[in-house]
This record gives structure tokens, sequence and C-alpha cells, in this order.
């Protein structure tokens, strides 16, 4: 937490659509990826180990302000740098690499139109489970508060049990963090009530000028359609700024895959591994 200052800026300055770049992700995940920080030839850099087990570093800005030489120094210390986003990976071709991606990597996008109105044949069922819902139920929504916080961790509870699986193989204790510490990541988010019932909630960040960046969508699925109106319902009340929504990668979970890949995302940012070419 001490180093969000120095880091949490830099990340920013990068204003790139892709989830890593963000303070509150790594954070959040340092237990899953063994992040860490470190300073090399007057940059700051993050290494970490993949979902597939592998070494990656990312430097704390535009992967094409560091020098080519100063890069493939660091080679030495990993299996390929990672996040590489699309238009970094055309700028290396010239200079000799190897890149590769896995679509578990890849990050799953929305406009904020789509998900506010689910507009659209292919979202038909969205709109129907959408309207079972709100016929069922009175909903009510509120900003996520000391006052209500207790609520959001009852949420979690109850999604961890419905999950049924154990803890480490769920995100349920980044979660739980994430709500503990709301203030000091900076994070915010909105809790939703069923019948005056928790139900449901979710909590992310700005990513860059025009994208908001889901970290966490929880809801209690006894409440039939509550995913389809937590995501409709905050996409209709977000800052018109924010013209996407970033509901990160899949993790390769095909149950995750299914669920997004569902929404018909606008866009799917690759994340490249790139390797220099000895």
């Amino acid at each position: 937490m001490e180093q969000k200052p120095l880091l949490e800026p830099k990340l920013k300055s990068v204003n790139i659509p892709v989830s890593e770049y963000s303070f509150q992700n790594l954070y959040l995940f340092r237990g899953n990826h063994d992040y860490h920080v470190f300073d090399f030839e007057g940059f700051t850099f993050i290494q970490g180990t993949t979902y597939d087990s592998k070494t990656h570093i990312m430097p704390a800005c535009d992967l094409r302000d560091v020098p080519v030489e100063t890069l493939k120094k660091l080679q030495e210390r990993c299996d390929f740098f990672f996040p590489v986003f699309e238009e970094w990976a055309e700028f290396f071709r010239q200079h000799g690499v190897e890149l590769t991606y896995q679509d578990g990597d890849t990050d799953y996008i929305y406009t904020s139109v789509k998900m506010s109105t689910y507009a659209g044949r292919k979202l038909h069922k969205k709109r129907n489970l959408l309207k079972q819902f709100t016929e069922r139920y009175s909903a009510t929504a509120f900003m996520i508060t000391k006052d209500n916080i207790k609520d959001a961790f009852y949420i979690l509870d109850e999604w961890q049990n419905q999950a049924d699986l154990p803890k480490e193989q769920t995100d349920y204790k980044a979660c739980h963090e994430a709500l503990t510490l709301y203030k000091e990541l900076g994070i915010c988010g909105g809790i939703y009530y069923a019948d005056k019932q928790p139900a449901g909630f979710i909590l992310g960040e700005e990513l860059t000028d025009n994208t908001y960046v889901m970290h966490f969508a929880k809801g209690i699925t006894k409440y039939k359609g509550i995913y389809q109106f937590l995501y409709n319902d905050f996409a209709s009340i977000l800052p018109k700024r924010y013209e996407f929504i970033n509901f990160e990668q899949d993790l390769g979970s095909t149950a995750l895959r299914v669920a997004k890949t569902s929404y018909v995302p606008d866009v799917l940012v690759k994340k490249y591994r790139m390797r220099f070419i000895p």
C-alpha cells in the first residue's frame, strides 16, 4: 500500500484499456500473481506470475518508452513481457520479437450504451431476465458506504456459498479486501437491494479517460435476473464520460468465458506476451 502514491499515477498516465494497468488490480491480486515492484535503469517495473505459472515483467509506463537494450537485459529475468498492448506489439515487430497471446488473458469490453439498454436481437434473453427481475422485485440502489458495507460482506459470503468452490479457487479473498479497503484503494461501487434485502454489488474504478473497469460483480442468484439488473442499472448511472466498461479477462475459465461472451463484447483487448528473438 505504501507504493500506491508512486505506482498509481504512473499506471494511470499510460491511459490504455488494459485491466492490469490499475494499482487496485495489482494490489488486490498481488498474492495470486506474486507481484513485486523494482527499479531498473531509471524505470519502474512490476514482476509477477501469470495464471499459467509463467514469469512476466510489465513496466509502469508505456513499454515503447523503455529502451530496447534495457528490455533485452530484463528478458533474462522473465519468460516474457506482459501485458503488451496491440499498438505496442506493432511497434516492437521491427525489433525482432516473438508475440503470442492466450485467449484467457483477453479483456472483454462493452459500450455503456449496450449494457444500459441490452438492445438488439442477440441480447433479448438479457432483456427478458431484466424484465423478470424488475417485475418480481422492488429494487433500490445506493453507493457503498460504511453504513451499508456490512450488507456487501453478507452478499459476498452468500455468493461464496453458492459458488460451491473453496475460497482459494474464487476471488473471495481479493473481493473481501477490496470491500475492507475501498476508501484507501479509491474503489467505488454500488450496492443493490431486492425488496429491501441485500442482493448484489459492483466494485470498480476509472481505468482510462473513457473506460470504467469492473473489478467485482457479486449477486445472490436466488434473485433471478440479478446480474442482468446489476450490469444494466450500473451502466445507466455511470457518468457519461465512461463510454466503455471493461469486464476484465476470463483467466481461461470456461464458465466465465461463456458468461462474458453472452453479453456480446464490443472490443476484445488482446494482451500479448513478448520476447526478443536471440
